[in-house]
């Protein structure tokens, strides 16, 4: 996938809020530089409890009887009751029919795996589903360089399940490890645990039977462990960067990854979209772009621009599932002048995020000139929010309030304003984009844009850091929740290594972007070219 030359000033990321004293430093080097654990609904970071190899081997055995009178006993070297309940609910709920208890053996605590008394034999039917069994399972999975829908298609396959029967509750980054709860329906914990044998950089664990699948938007946050390497920033400049970041916040920008990775920014395709350019939506998404791209997609792109037609264009790609596929398929099914039929064979969520990322550039501009006006006071006209509603703030209530507690409007048929001049951009914006403020209802329905409100300004909690030091940039200065359980020891840091790195944690709400405050820290464009930019100079 070719790297575009977007940066933050195209998409309205303009403003920063601290008063420290910038510095350099490289973010994602390593995808191990950027771990993500979920917080889930019930505000409870989602971790691993990951069996062993060997154990799950041996479990499976005794699991179906191929060793019937023997126990498989598995050591916990980390004793804690948390721990031994942990274990205990893994080996039960990835191998149903075992049983397990607690053992103490010469001052060691060992967790037995047996058969219980009278269990009978697992059903070898394909589709027995027991009544007392919630219809989901829920598991966490633990991924490293891949991107959630991509791990999700990938499980697919392994099982022959149609993408459609897992859910999750948002995606995650790919140059990241991330760790987040999926569910499936009717599958078994057993069935998918052994994929674990087979995928690479996937892992899943912590299995239990609900009676719900997961919804978009139902994690409370995520948990952030983010490295900067090669740091330029002194100790003082980098502790008052980060007690900014924990005591004042950052701007709550959509950030870079919300436009996309391709040459054609979404928020494009989503303009034209809202504006009924359904011709100009084809272009965007076919036509030929710059830049390096798959050897395919460029011949692709090359034939429809020869030809437009999508059955010769079509032919050119191996792979059917990407968005161009989707689009020249609907175009062959329905025809040239049945575009709006077309564009709808892609799904439905890639669609909406056309016109999402419309709605994004037009927060992040306006925001911008939010914080260019007035700073982090709160002043007559601003908006906060009483419940879900919002409320127009009067100069005597803007006294009592933060910038923490107000909100700016996505642009849509279902939301208000600001009473202040910088809400009257909202109108001038889409009107020199060919859009109506008064009429954001689409005659086809899914493009009809009802807003939100977003907060301007979000502190992250949970904030800690540290300034190690390392030798060799090739080095990883993660211990990963996959080595901490397989016992392999944590990094260990120079105390005068040539490099300096910021090892930095923090927990953000959902839909809020760690990489807006990385920015902050920084004071540096995240964008993929100046951060390639960087690595660049670094690596030379």
């Amino acid at each position: 996938m070719m790297k575009h030359g977007l940066t933050e000033v195209d998409v309205g990321i303009t403003k920063y809020i601290s008063d420290h004293e910038g510095f350099s430093g490289i973010l994602k080097e390593r995808y191990s530089d950027f771990v993500v654990h979920e917080i889930n609904k019930e505000g409870k970071t989602v971790l691993q409890e990951f069996l062993l190899f060997e154990q799950r081997t041996q479990l499976g055995e005794l699991q179906l009887f191929k060793n019937k009178e023997g126990s498989v006993s598995i050591e916990v070297l980390e004793d804690s009751k948390e721990k031994r309940t942990r274990v205990h609910k893994a080996v039960k709920t990835q191998f149903p029919g075992l049983e397990t208890k607690t053992e103490d053996r010469d001052g060691r605590k060992f967790i037995v795996a047996y058969h219980a008394a009278g269990k009978k034999h697992l059903s070898p039917r394909k589709h027995f589903w027991p009544k007392n069994r919630g219809s989901f399972c829920h598991f966490v999975l633990y991924k490293e360089n891949k991107d959630t829908m991509d791990a999700i298609n990938l499980l697919s396959k392994f099982i022959r399940l149609k993408p459609n029967l897992f859910s999750y509750m948002g995606t995650k980054d790919k140059r990241a490890i991330t760790v987040q709860e999926i569910a499936v329906l009717k599958v078994t914990a057993e069935r998918l645990a052994h994929l674990n044998k087979c995928l690479m950089n996937l892992k899943l664990g912590n299995f239990s039977y609900k009676n719900h699948p997961l919804k978009l938007g139902e994690l409370r946050g995520n948990h952030f462990t983010i490295i900067l390497r090669n740091i330029t920033g002194s100790d003082d400049q980098v502790n008052k960067a980060m007690n900014s970041l924990r005591d004042t916040g950052f701007i709550n920008y959509y950030g870079m990854q919300r436009f996309g990775t391709t040459a054609v920014p979404t928020f494009k395709v989503g303009k034209a979209i809202l504006k009924n350019d359904w011709n100009e939506v084809v272009d965007l998404i076919l036509l030929p772009r710059p830049g390096a791209e798959k050897e395919f997609l460029v011949r692709c792109r090359e034939e429809w621009a020869k030809s437009r037609d999508p059955e010769a264009a079509l032919k050119k790609l191996p792979n059917k599932r990407c968005v161009e596929g989707q689009l020249l398929r609907g175009l062959s099914m329905y025809g040239k002048k049945n575009i709006v039929q077309a564009f709808g064979l892609i799904p439905r969520n890639n669609r909406l995020m056309y016109i999402h990322s419309y709605q994004s550039v037009l927060w992040n501009t306006m925001v911008s000139r939010r914080i260019e006006a007035f700073g982090l006071k709160p002043v007559e006209g601003d908006l906060m929010l009483r419940g879900t509603t919002a409320h127009v703030l009067s100069a005597e209530e803007a006294a009592t309030h933060s910038i923490h507690d107000i909100v700016m409007p996505l642009p849509g048929f279902d939301v208000i304003y600001p009473s202040h001049h910088v809400g009257s951009g909202y109108r001038e914006m889409l009107s020199a984009d060919g859009l109506d403020i008064d009429n954001m209802r689409h005659k086809i329905k899914d493009y009809s844009l009802a807003g939100a409100y977003r907060r301007v300004v979000i502190r992250p909690s949970d904030v800690s850091w540290e300034v190690i030091q390392y030798d060799d940039p090739r080095n990883p200065l993660v211990h990963t929740d996959i080595e901490k359980l397989e016992n392999k020891p944590a990094p260990v840091f120079s105390t005068e290594g040539k490099y300096r790195a910021l090892r930095m944690e923090f927990s953000l709400p959902s839909s809020t972007y760690a990489t807006m405050a990385i920015r902050e820290i920084l004071k540096l464009d995240t964008s993929i070219k100046k951060q390639t930019q960087l690595n660049t100079t670094w690596f030379n």
